[in-house]
């Protein structure tokens, strides 16, 4: 898949090109091109960093080291939102009597430490009526997001804040809190690939000794940012489940889901009224 990527890369030519094209031959400038991908890629940097590129949710986002490289996983974050969503929706007209018109709602939404913007992008796409808010303490990373966000004709949608977290956003403001914090323990590094340890900015991945130290903070800021009956919905790993419903004590509707391999992926909790 690596040296697909690359190729792709050197030729600036989508999988469908290169499958129709087999007997395509490199020219002198494409092979020295290619060598020195194949070569920057043996020093273990990642083909998204390369090519600076990664798709996520359909969405071809530009990738550069500020930025955590979007995984499949984090998609099951957004549709976790989704589904949240369309079941509020029956819902609401389950309840609503039947000569009464549905009336339109406007989510407001904001992703904590957007990264690349992949989630809030993904949002924005799927969701034209919601206004989306997007937090990162990083001015670097915020740059590549609103790059992104210009590429897909979003950027009028999404409103970016450099702030670490939630802070200085207006509380009680948002029915939907959404995030990939960064959730490994140090105590975890050895088991982490050696490119993401290696390359990937480290502040995206590693929370502090435990994996819990950003979501500790995160829960009480998303408790005072939802409105009540608003959803917090972030990514989290197996090693830190229990952790997480710990944490969660208090909140209606805790749920934990799991990713197509069967690891705990997605926490989802809802504000009680009374908050």
């Amino acid at each position: 898949m690596n040296a697909e990527l690359l190729i792709m890369f050197t030729l600036d030519c989508d999988r469908a090109y290169l499958y129709a094209h087999p007997e395509r031959e490199l020219t002198s400038d494409e092979v020295q091109r290619y060598s020195e991908a194949l070569a920057r890629r043996a020093t273990g940097v990642p083909a998204q960093y390369i090519t600076g590129h990664q798709e996520f949710w359909g969405l071809d986002l530009i990738v550069l080291p500020a930025v955590l490289i979007p995984r499949p996983e984090t998609e099951h974050v957004v549709e976790a939102v989704l589904s949240l969503i369309s079941s509020d929706e029956n819902q609401n007209q389950d309840q609503r009597p039947r000569a009464e018109a549905p009336a339109p709602h406007e989510l407001h939404i904001v992703d904590v430490g957007t990264g690349s913007g992949a989630i809030a992008l993904a949002l924005a796409k799927e969701l034209p009526a919601a206004e989306i808010h997007a937090t990162d303490i990083s001015s670097q990373a915020l740059e590549v997001a609103r790059a992104n966000a210009g590429r897909h004709e979003l950027a009028s949608r999404i409103a970016f804040h450099e702030t670490d977290l939630l802070r200085g956003l207006s509380p009680a403001s948002f029915d939907f809190v959404v995030s990939n914090p960064p959730y490994v323990g140090e105590s975890e590094e050895d088991s982490v690939q050696l490119e993401v340890r290696k390359f990937e900015p480290r502040g995206a991945v590693f929370a502090g000794p435990t994996g819990l130290e950003v979501i500790e903070r995160l829960i009480p800021q998303a408790q005072a940012a939802l409105k009540p009956k608003g959803w917090l919905v972030f990514e989290i790993s197996g090693t830190i489940a229990e952790g997480v419903r710990h944490l969660l004590s208090g909140w209606e509707d805790v749920s934990i889901t799991n990713d197509l391999q069967g690891i705990a992926r997605v926490a989802i909790s809802r504000k009680t009224t009374r908050g």
